[in-house]
Order: structure tokens, then C-alpha cells, then sequence
């Protein structure tokens, strides 16, 4: 008997691999999840540095790893290098510094492409699954284990799946794209020019209330108040 279970969980993984990936990426601000997909070749296998050391950010823009064995240092500055985080460790005997460098508009760009593009991959896999479903539906409807009535029904809880981990995925794309936006915001901008992206994005076109000779800090409060209603942040 047909089970839509088991290609439900296979879409559950895909989406957990997707999700691990949007962790790793390099957004401005120290994060350890950013080594997750990172693995070091030590004792004769592939390890996640978490296991050979302690990943602490003592830093908003620092990630500091405690390599436990010194034979290991090196492994893991070169398994980071060849990473495509785009760090450069920095080591101190066995403690690894990890400077965050700054999230410019470049790098921002960079990312929304990465995100989307990390987005359209993730939906392929689930829509693969799918015809995978679709396949054994047809193979069994051959077969006379089911009847065209479970056919055409299975097909449509499969389609009710599938529909479901698109919209996941599209919330989480642009969940991410959000984050980034706000530290990039954080981390770039001055007070003034600040608020006139900020107008922009809600697009406030009466530009009274970014009056210089208005109280700024009152500004830029009503401002924020409104890009986190319209971010639902």
C-alpha cells in the first residue's frame, strides 16, 4: 500500500538541509552555526568542528574555536579556508580566530542571490520527491494494488504536501533576506541615511518627517516602528 508519509519525511529532510544552509551563511554578525556544513578530515573521517572544539563568539563580529587537540589545528584552518565562508582563521596556539568581516551592499547583493537561488534548489528536491510519489502511485495503479480512485487520491495529498513545503521554503527565503537587510542596515548606516532607506522601503513618499531640523532620534523611532509592522518583525 501506497504511504505518503515516508516522501513527507524525505521533504522534511530536504528542508532541514536547506535550512542548515541558510544558517552557514556569512551575514556580518558572529554566528557558530555558520561552521556547521564545515567538516575537518581528522581520524580517518569527516567531522563537524563542534567535535573537535569548542566554538564560542565572545565578539558580535568574532567566532573563537578551542581546538581540543593540537595535531588538529591545522586540519581545521584548512578544512574553514576551503570553505566558501570567505574567513581567514587567525590562529593562537590552539584557540582559531575568526574575524566576521562587514556586510557591505556587495556582499548583501551576493547573498540575496545566494538565498534565492539556495530556495529554487530546495524546491526541486521536494518536487523531485513528488514525481518519485507520482511514479510509485502509477507503478502500483499497474500493478492493480490500488485502484484509479486511490490513485487520483494520494496524488492530491502528495500535491497538498508538496504545495505546504514551497510556502515553507518561500517564508524562510524571505525571513532570511529580511535579517540580512535589517543587520545590514545596522551595520552601515548613519542616522540620516538610515531613515531615508528606511522611507524607502516602506515607501513614505511625504519625506516631512525626515525633516534634519526635526527632534532625529523622534524620527527614527516612528520609522522603526513601522519597518517592523511591515516586516511583521
Amino acid at each position: 500500500m501506497f504511504d505518503e508519509k515516508s516522501y513527507s519525511l524525505k521533504m522534511d529532510k530536504a528542508i532541514e538541509v536547506f535550512l542548515k544552509e541558510l544558517s552557514s551563511l556569512r551575514t556580518g554578525r558572529a554566528n557558530a552555526a555558520m561552521l556547521d556544513l564545515v567538516k575537518v578530515d581528522v581520524y580517518g573521517q569527516q567531522m563537524p568542528i563542534n567535535q573537535v572544539g569548542s566554538i564560542t563568539t565572545p565578539e558580535p563580529r568574532m567566532i573563537n574555536i578551542q581546538v581540543w587537540d593540537q595535531n588538529n589545528v591545522n586540519l581545521v584552518d584548512a578544512a574553514i579556508k576551503k570553505s566558501e565562508l570567505g574567513l581567514n582563521p587567525q590562529i593562537d596556539g590552539q584557540l582559531i580566530r575568526l574575524p566576521i568581516p562587514e556586510l557591505n551592499e556587495e556582499r548583501r547583493t551576493e547573498l540575496k542571490k545566494l538565498i534565492k537561488s539556495m530556495g529554487e534548489k530546495c524546491k526541486i528536491s521536494i518536487r523531485n520527491i513528488r514525481r518519485e510519489a507520482n511514479d510509485e502511485l502509477k507503478k502500483l495503479l499497474k500493478s492493480k494494488e490500488i485502484s484509479e480512485d486511490d490513485e487520483n487520491k494520494f496524488e492530491k495529498k502528495i500535491q497538498i504536501i508538496t504545495d505546504d513545503q514551497i510556502n515553507k521554503i518561500d517564508e524562510k527565503v524571505i525571513s532570511k533576506e529580511t535579517e540580512i537587510m535589517k543587520i545590514w542596515i545596522q551595520l552601515n548606516m548613519s542616522p540620516l541615511l538610515w531613515m531615508v532607506t528606511v522611507a524607502g522601503v516602506l515607501n513614505i513618499k511625504n519625506l516631512e518627517i525626515l525633516d534634519i531640523n526635526k527632534d532625529l532620534k523622534q524620527s527614527k523611532k516612528l520609522l522603526k516602528q513601522q519597518l517592523r509592522k511591515k516586516l511583521n518583525i
